[in-house]
């Protein structure tokens, strides 16, 4: 059935790949809007960007911040302050001409150092209290009110979802060019207040209170917010009312005089005074920010000092907000720009924008901008798929990718205009997956066979390599030079019997793991895992250039990598690898029902013994004449002339010590003379010298030969006493495998 089906695809190639990518088109456009999709988080995350690489640029402020400080904090005590302090604040601002005062900040309980509050706790013990002529000094919160009444301030207010509370009557009328906006924009059901004294007083009230972000991060403020059918400005644009003088503001609501109906009622403007403002149809503007903050940063505590002409000349004719930056207040938020910004600068953030009529726009026609932008991309990207290569798809893509990019970004560089590009790139990027995975489906069967029988035996990249050049696989046996690798655990049936099965499946994993990515880095062939033993080879099913050097370098790599493995482990543990080379037979063996990609022949027999030699010499590698002779620029050491088991020819076999940086220093240039000084004497049976040359060895040579020359120094002390016969080649027969 499979076959059949893919035999009818191949014949609608084209259709199939078309089908394909429509298919994903509409799926990603669908799942775009469904209420999982981060397609918003991302888009913000782009904008966030956009901001970062331009934010807007800085120009003198229209604002003025008087900052409650940890100075001014240490200076006047803890907050809340008295509210005659606060009312010095108002009454200094008004003084110095300000044009607005508006309050980032919430008055909601009585001042508790007012002396109106001592007066009644003693009244109500009994105690008979004369009064000044004018009493109402001795409330704190009417002093402060009274400096509300006189001077052009907005007090602050919250709207939030966790309260009940009824706000105060708005300050403020509206009129309305369009639908009454009561009919769409969100409702709060409540509010933190001032106390009633202040509101009554204060010319203007604003809403300051940030909507809440999932990640946090304020990039968009409503310049109206709604309790029940009651409206509220936000603290920036009444601050700018009370400054200009005006009694109201103006909505502008879709289906207005001159305003486009899209059917869906929102808000498009909010109009005060001389400014108009463009907003989304919930009323929000989105905050475009400067580098660094513009508006005079002037703490309450220098404000209150002495007479200071810079001071008028940074006030007079200024919005000014109070606000605080001070760390134990909390009034820190995240921009796009910044991770903790004081509340407050946000507000005057808007306002600056606001006076310079400089504003980011997401126009109501731009979702359906980007999926138009998204459909035709994606269109562009499967145009092409069917005829051209693959990497000429991927350029395709790519540049389909960059076009959405550049376009965004075009946008908001010269117009101010936030586009996203992600709907887009992404709608290309998975169009452009899938069908070229239909593609892959369709004309790559044999591909699809070579990697899921060569997948566990070669790296990812020699798999590419017979994918893309599947005529250099022979699938039956064949002769070829492999050079072979053995490597097992030392000791490991000690280390077993101390684990758990679980224990010691962990174990084996991790070291077959490391072991095993250093082999396939190095272009070798993994043949199998026996127990702790691996068994590798190079130059099969591909030609390996190089395979004995390679394989040398495998096995220094492998030494580094089980260094970085002992350094996580209590005890750390020792391999033996062993290499020789040869003709071997290698293929698919095995049963009809069961093969594997194996190599057979004398070569991997001798290649097995020689790793086992290295327990007997104590060394971490040995390495047969087969593969050394063609090893250059390596720290290696001729070890001995063995028998191994099994066979009577002997074969010379070296040790590697390190790598080229090793192999070029004075230390071990000194070493390797010494040391073939050694072997000549030895094996031309001048037993004294070579004696007096092994004695030297074992005081300076490394750590790491002891053993081996323990094993030189045994076999010298029998032929000092029974020398080998005369004709004796300097062999050694090995009786163990």
């Amino acid at each position: 059935m499979l076959t059949r089906l893919l035999f009818l695809a191949r014949r609608r190639r084209y259709l199939a790949i078309w089908s394909a990518g429509l298919v994903v088109i509409a799926l990603v456009i669908a799942a775009a809007f469904s209420p999982f999709s981060p397609l918003d988080r991302l888009n913000a995350l782009v904008f966030d960007t956009y901001q970062k690489l331009k934010p807007r640029e800085a120009t003198e402020s229209a604002v003025a911040v008087i900052d409650i400080d940890d100075e001014s904090i240490r200076q006047f005590g803890q907050w809340p302050w008295s509210r005659t302090v606060l009312a010095s604040v108002i009454d200094r601002l008004a003084a110095e001409g300000a044009a607005a005062i508006g309050l980032d900040i919430i008055l909601s309980e009585p001042d508790r150092t007012s002396p109106a509050l001592a007066v009644a706790q003693l009244e109500n013990q009994g105690f008979q209290v004369t009064y000044p002529s004018s009493a109402s000094d001795l409330d704190h919160d009417r002093i402060l009110a009274a400096s509300f009444a006189k001077a052009p301030v907005v007090a602050g207010l919250v709207l939030s979802e966790g309260v009940d509370t009824p706000p105060p009557p708005a300050k403020a009328g509206f009129a309305f060019a369009g639908e009454n906006p009561a009919a769409y924009l969100p409702s709060f059901p409540g509010s933190v207040r001032n106390l009633p004294v202040l509101d009554e007083a204060a010319p203007g009230l604003g809403v300051f209170s940030f909507p809440r972000q999932e990640d946090g991060v304020v990039r968009q403020i409503p310049l109206i917010s709604r309790q029940g059918e009651n409206l509220y400005p936000a603290l920036s644009i009444e601050s700018l009312r009370v400054a200009q003088g005006a009694s109201s503001f103006v909505i502008k609501s879709t289906g207005a005089s001159g305003e486009f109906d899209t059917g869906q009622p929102g808000m498009t403007a909010l109009k005060v005074g001389e400014f108009e403002v463009p907003t989304g149809a919930d009323g929000r503007i989105w905050v475009y920010y400067t580098r660094e903050p513009t508006s005079p940063l002037i703490p309450v505590h220098r404000l209150l000092g002495d007479p200071d002409p810079e001071l008028t000349s940074q006030i007079e004719g200024r919005v000014v907000l109070i606000g605080t930056s001070a760390v134990g207040l909390r009034d820190l938020v995240a921009t796009p720009l910044t991770a903790g910004f004081p509340g407050v600068l946000v507000h005057a953030a808007i306002i600056d924008q606001i006076v310079n009529q400089k504003f980011l726009t997401r126009p109501d026609w731009a979702i359906g901008f980007e999926i138009v932008v998204a459909i035709g991309l994606g269109l562009l990207v499967l145009a092409f798929l069917p005829w051209l290569s693959t990497t000429a798809n991927a350029v395709i893509a790519a540049g389909a990718i960059a076009v959405s990019i550049g376009f965004g970004w075009f946008a908001f560089a010269n117009y101010d205009l936030l586009l996203s590009p992600i709907l887009p790139a992404q709608t290309s990027l998975l169009a452009y997956g899938v069908a070229s995975g239909v593609r892959l489906l369709l004309s790559e069967s044999e591909s699809r066979y070579i990697r899921g029988a060569f997948a566990h035996y070669l790296s990812p990249a020699m798999v590419e390599e017979l994918v893309e050049n599947p005529d250099a696989l022979v699938l039956g046996g064949e002769n070829r030079e492999l050079t072979i690798l053995f490597c097992d655990i030392r000791s490991f049936t000690t280390i077993s019997e101390t684990m758990e099965p679980t224990e010691l499946t962990v174990f084996l994993n991790n070291f077959l793991t490391p072991m095993t990515d250093v082999l396939m880095e190095k272009g070798a062939t993994i043949d199998k895992y026996i127990g702790d033993a691996i068994m590798a080879f190079w130059n099969a099913p591909l030609d390996v250039p190089q395979h004995r050097q390679r394989a040398c370098e495998s096995v220094l790599a492998m030494l580094d990598a089980l260094e970085k493995l002992n350094a996580t482990l209590e005890k750390p543990v020792r391999i033996g690898a062993g290499l020789n080379t040869g003709i071997c037979c290698v293929g698919n063996l095995g049963s009809r029902q069961r093969f594997d990609y194996s190599a057979i022949g004398d070569s991997v027999n001798v290649g097995s013994r020689i790793e086992g030699l290295t327990k007997q010499y104590g060394l971490s590698n040995l390495i047969a004449e087969s593969t050394a002779r063609e090893v250059e620029g390596l720290a290696m050491l001729e070890v001995d002339k063995v028998m191994v088991v099994g066979r009577d020819e002997a074969t010379l076999v070296y040790t590697l010590l390190g790598g080229r940086e090793r192999a070029a220093q004075e230390d071990f240039l000194e070493l390797k003379r010494q040391h073939d000084r050694f072997l000549a004497s030895y094996r031309s049976m001048r037993f004294d010298e070579a004696a007096n040359d092994l004695a030297l060895l074992r005081k300076t040579g490394p750590e790491q030969l002891a053993k081996m020359y323990a094993e030189y120094q045994h076999r010298l002390d029998a032929y000092l006493v029974t020398p080998p016969a005369a004709d004796w080649d300097g062999s050694w027969r090995a009786e163990h495998k």
